[in-house]
Formats: C-alpha cells, structure tokens, sequence
C-alpha cells in the first residue's frame, strides 16, 4: 500500500498521480513505499522508493535446499539435529584448536 505522496511544484490531478503510481508499480513488479512527484512545465521527475520484500533464508540442509523445517518427517528432523554443526567464528575455532 502507498503511504505517502508528495507533489512539489505544479499541481496535478489525482488521474495522473494514479497513473504514475501505475506506471512504477507495473514496471518495478512491486507496490510503492513513497512518491515524490516533481513537476516543472512539461517534464515531471519521479523520485520513490519500493516496498519491502519479505525474505526468506534458504539453506542446504542434509542435500535439501529448504526455507524452513516444518514440513519435515521425524526420521529427517533426526538427522539434522545428527549433523555435526560447523562454525566461522574465531572463538569456536580458538576453542577446538
């Protein structure tokens, strides 16, 4: 959903607002955060900024590349909790050595 529009200069009609809204949702494939519409004569600078997108981690997990591990059986839940866990940090490494 659109949270903010903002015209600066000239006046324009609601249509053409809607129509700019359009035209940069249609070409980004995402709804807007903010508009700011510029206008000076005939040329109309259009500054925005694009929702967020949800993001989900997707992991290789025992030869499966998964989001989460919900949907999973018992018997694969068990071998992942099996796997030896592995880790960057320096101190793990500190600690091993």
């Amino acid at each position: 959903m659109l949270t903010e529009v903002k015209v600066i200069g000239e006046s324009i009609s609601q249509e053409e607002t809607q129509a700019y809204i359009d035209y940069l949702e249609e070409k980004n494939g995402r709804k807007l955060a903010s508009l700011t519409i510029e206008t000076d004569g005939d040329f109309v600078n259009l500054n925005y900024k694009l929702s967020s997108v949800p993001f989900e981690r997707i992991r290789r997990i025992t030869g499966y590349l998964v989001g989460t591990m919900d949907r999973w059986n018992d018997a694969k839940t068990a071998e992942e909790a099996d796997r030896v866990k592995h880790s960057t940090s320096a101190q793990s490494i500190e600690k091993v050595g």
